[in-house]
């Protein structure tokens, strides 16, 4: 439990737009990248991954048996408790790590903070929430930067190492591959919901368990089944990230969405109204590659553009291995794991969204 202090302020009441942690819309990230152009990288053979590609993170070679691996990522308050949001951020940060096949080595807090307007006791609860799933992944926390800003951020950068050889990729599937989802989606939804006094304790609960539990485990299974095609599902919601894991493989991809795992109450918020405007930008931005058969039900469809926060990996496991085994393996950890779809042959970054599986 925390040991925070009531807040003088709700926290997520301090947050912009809605309560989800969400990227900048997908359509304008890829307009800004493209202006960059090829200057982005600097030329490096040792350079295995950087912005040019839109992975998770950079990677860059050391030697033939290592390669570091660098991320950051930090967002505003999406609950009210400051120990629980550090937490939530640690996790969302050491995630990329994960979804590139590494393990986190050591990080630095990124911090913004109205200190005219909310103690300082809690930014100190916000570090611990941190350190707490830091030291949970093995990482160190050594330190960090912190500005006074009117609307308060947090997260990490974070360090990785991996085998140069063994690194998965968004740009690795093909056709055959079987899509697994390793966590249930509908964070943003729920989290819009908590900042409107709009959700159950039961479901705030859910939520946050899925938002800290790390994904490392996920990603030593997928390590030790082969899997070298993987991402973790954020701020572009599930469809978004299938979308640009098969562009980039030059692939086209098939979900079911019965199989999809939900959140508990992430249903019943979509129902209410409580949808972020970053699930409403996917839903835009994906409209002309993304197919939903008409029986798909409709709040369904949502939470499968909904922007995630510290989501689960989304695996391309390869054709000759087993799908199920995979599954079992996961949910053996306590995953909650399902196997949502395939990679198919069709027009790059094609999303063919079934109610149920035709296979």
């Amino acid at each position: 439990m925390s040991a925070s202090v009531e807040p003088v302020v709700k926290l997520t009441s301090l947050s912009r737009g809605a309560g989800c942690a969400c990227k900048l819309p997908l359509a304008k990230l890829e307009s800004m990248f493209a202006s960059l152009g090829a200057n982005l990288d600097s030329a490096d053979g040792d350079l295995l991954v950087g912005a040019l590609e839109g992975d998770d993170a950079a990677v860059y070679r050391l030697d033939d048996e290592r390669a570091i691996i660098l991320t950051t990522d930090f967002f505003t308050p999406i609950v009210d408790d400051a120990y629980d949001w550090g937490r939530i951020a640690a996790a969302n940060a050491l995630s990329d790590v994960y979804a590139m096949g590494g393990r986190p080595l050591i990080a630095v807090n990124l911090a913004a903070w109205p200190g005219s307007d909310l103690p300082m006791d809690q930014l100190a609860d916000v570090l611990r929430g941190g350190a707490s799933v830091a030291e949970e992944a093995g990482c160190l926390v050594v330190g960090g930067h912190t500005i006074d800003d009117p609307i308060p951020k947090y997260g990490m950068a974070v360090v990785g190492l991996a085998h140069p050889d063994r690194l998965f990729q968004i740009d690795a599937l093909a056709p055959g591959d079987n899509l697994v989802l390793t966590k249930a989606v509908g964070t943003g939804v729920i989290s819009t919901a908590i900042k409107n006094g709009s959700a159950k304790d039961t479901w705030i609960a859910a939520a946050i368990a899925s938002m800290t539990s790390l994904n490392a485990d996920a990603s030593t299974v997928a390590s030790e089944m082969g899997v070298r095609a993987a991402t973790d599902v954020t701020g572009f919601g599930l469809l978004g990230h299938l979308h640009r894991m098969a562009r980039a493989s030059g692939a086209a991809a098939e979900i079911d969405a019965s199989a999809v795992p939900v959140l508990p109450g992430a249903r019943e918020v979509v129902a209410a109204g409580f949808v972020p405007g970053g699930t409403r930008a996917n839903t835009e931005h994906l409209s002309d590659v993304v197919h939903l058969d008409e029986d798909v039900p409709a709040d369904l469809a949502v939470l499968l553009h909904d922007a995630q926060t510290s989501g689960g990996l989304l695996l391309g496991v390869p054709a000759g291995v087993d799908v199920a085994g995979v599954v079992r393996k996961l949910t053996e950890r306590n995953l909650p794991a399902a196997h949502v779809g395939r990679v198919t042959e069709g027009a790059p970054g094609h999303v063919s969204v079934r109610a149920e599986s035709r296979s």
